[in-house]
């Protein structure tokens, strides 16, 4: 799944949105190059520990699990974006989701922490100019990197973390 060839392999592509939902969530599994899973398995382990360390609560899990499709939905708002894989997007909905927690609900350090993790973030989403095009040539990369997956995975981490927290803000504490 990871290296599927050809354009019929589960990736992302806007035009089969309607007939072949499920595009939502396989596109994380295909990967381009085996550097781009290497990276991106790299990446899983990274926001798994930042979670696993940060003591996420269960509904930050919740949170991420929602962010999924949305983060490859919102990539069709990039109409020359015809096709994508990986998992950066979802990553960064990870990171993003994680930061948000810590920064909402922790003790003040963890809520400094939390709040540099989201900054930075912003920082990086920034210099990545995603408005520029579908895709960026970047060098020491194999494959063409689709900053706007960051951005969409951000933005969508971001607001399903925000609602989690909301949801169980209202349910009332266990005794």
């Amino acid at each position: 799944l990871a290296f599927g060839q050809g354009l019929d392999r589960p990736i992302w592509q806007p035009a089969l949105a309607v007939t072949q939902p499920w595009r939502l969530w396989t596109a994380a599994f295909v990967h381009l190059s085996p550097l781009h899973l290497q990276a991106n398995l790299l990446g899983c382990a990274v926001v798994a520990a930042f979670g696993v360390v940060a003591g996420l609560p269960r509904h930050a899990t919740w949170a991420w699990l929602a962010a999924w499709p949305l983060t490859h939905a919102a990539l069709a708002a990039q109409p020359l974006l015809l096709n994508y894989g990986g998992l950066s997007g979802l990553l960064h909905a990870g990171v993003t989701v994680a930061a948000f927690q810590l920064a909402w609900r922790g003790p003040r350090r963890q809520r400094l922490v939390g709040l540099a993790v989201l900054a930075g973030l912003a920082v990086k989403l920034g210099l990545e100019q995603a408005w520029l095009g579908p895709t960026q040539a970047v060098p020491g990369w194999d494959v063409r990197i689709a900053p706007l997956a960051h951005l969409t995975g951000a933005v969508a981490g971001l607001l399903c973390s925000a609602a989690a927290q909301w949801i169980a803000g209202l349910r009332p504490a266990a005794s």
